[in-house]
């Protein structure tokens, strides 16, 4: 399948320092990163982006590491930047190591939150099951969609989450899903995929919630043979969205990592 770049939206905070760029995981969007990217403005200028297929983003039927990697480097390119510093969560994570293993000097320094680069065997099907059968004809308010997922998605967090990708059709007045569910899982087994490439030579921090098993001790050894220079942080009492669930603890270790401390 032919790789073909797509333009990504993005939101920029900040417009002195070094260049940041936030990637979000499967089924967020940059507002995810809102707070986090207001942190760092005043030191950095920051762009939360939407990845594709996700958020604001364009849709396309391929989805993959490389894919999404290209996209993000073809954003860096068009933003005039040289080398930027990288930061992903989960899905976004592997992303953010594709870029550094594949074009490693446009980059300066690497952030991976809560996942390892490694497969990993599909456990949101029954997510996106539950997304696929929801009838919005049916449910015409946020509260009706919450309910009619509630027997299969039992988290509300989670479910809340999932609620965040809702977009209201201006002519009919129902919601649909603004990412692009069908091609999410059309390539979901491509997503499972390790990131790819050459090892990465330049400063690497790797973030784990302390109370997520996303990262595990067996995965040290790959992370350090493909990522030579990276340390490890863990935040206690935190599980799988360490940047959401202990936001200043999150915030002063990716600060002082990018400053050099």
């Amino acid at each position: 399948m032919a790789m073909t770049e797509v333009a990504l939206n993005f939101r920029r905070y900040g417009d002195t320092g070094p260049a940041v760029l936030m990637l979000h995981g499967l089924f967020g969007s940059a507002k995810n990163w809102h707070s986090q990217a207001t942190s760092l403005a005043g030191d950095f200028s920051v762009y939360a982006v939407d990845l594709r297929n996700h958020g604001a983003s364009p849709h396309c039927d391929q989805i993959d590491y490389p894919s999404m990697a290209a996209d993000v480097l073809a954003l860096i390119d068009a933003q005039g930047i040289e080398q930027a510093n990288i930061l992903g969560h989960s899905m976004g994570g592997k992303v953010a190591m594709q870029i550094a293993l594949q074009a490693a000097p446009r980059v300066q320094k690497l952030i991976v939150v809560d996942i390892a680069p490694k497969h990993y065997p599909g456990h949101h099907d029954g997510v996106l099951e539950a997304m696929q059968a929801v009838d919005f004809d049916a449910h015409r308010t946020r509260q009706d969609l919450d309910r009619a997922l509630s027997g299969s998605i039992p988290d509300p967090s989670i479910r809340q989450f999932i609620l965040t990708n809702l977009v209201r059709d201006a002519d009919t007045g129902t919601f649909t899903w603004q990412l692009n569910l069908r091609a999410i899982v059309a390539n979901y087994a491509r997503l499972a995929t390790a990131p790819q490439g050459q090892p990465f030579q330049r400063p690497a921090l790797f973030i784990k919630g302390a109370d997520s098993n996303y990262i595990q001790a067996a995965d040290r050894e790959t992370i350090e043979m493909l990522f030579p220079q990276a340390r490890a942080k863990v935040i206690a009492n935190a599980g799988h969205w360490p940047h959401a669930e202990k936001p200043r603890v999150f915030a002063k270790l990716v600060g002082d990592f990018l400053r050099g401390g």
